[in-house]
């Protein structure tokens, strides 16, 4: 006897809603505890519903987001907004940004970094 539940598949809601590529990349990132829902770690087949809080892991940010709506397959980018709002603070958007402001940047044609270069750039990141 199966159960009715309410709302959509999190895996599946998470690729319609274009955070993830591809269903297989949202059913992982919540087999690996990435993904929760209302403060709850959740499994692929659990069920969102409007109103639900989404936290979402994707090394080194942690993403939030509010459950609006329900789309009925996935959706364009520009159609996003309508189905989910964005909570993340600046403060976790900020941890992309500091990855790409020092970059291990090496003339064409210098070759291969010494072993005393790269101690001298892991001290320097570190």
């Amino acid at each position: 006897m199966m159960t009715t539940q309410k709302g959509e598949r999190i895996d599946k809601f998470l690729w319609h809603v274009r955070l993830f590529s591809s269903r297989s990349a949202a059913t992982e990132a919540c087999r690996k505890g990435r993904v929760t829902v209302d403060g709850q770690t959740v499994k692929p087949s659990h069920p969102v519903s409007e109103g639900a809080t989404l936290l979402v892991r994707k090394p080194p940010v942690t993403y939030s987001y509010l459950v609006k709506a329900l789309p009925p397959s996935r959706v364009g980018a520009k159609l996003v907004p309508g189905y989910i709002s964005d909570l993340t603070p600046e403060e976790e958007k900020n941890k992309l940004l500091q990855g790409k402001i020092v970059s291990g940047y090496r003339p064409r044609g210098t070759g291969r970094p010494t072993k005393r270069e790269r101690r001298d750039l892991e001290d320097f990141l570190s």
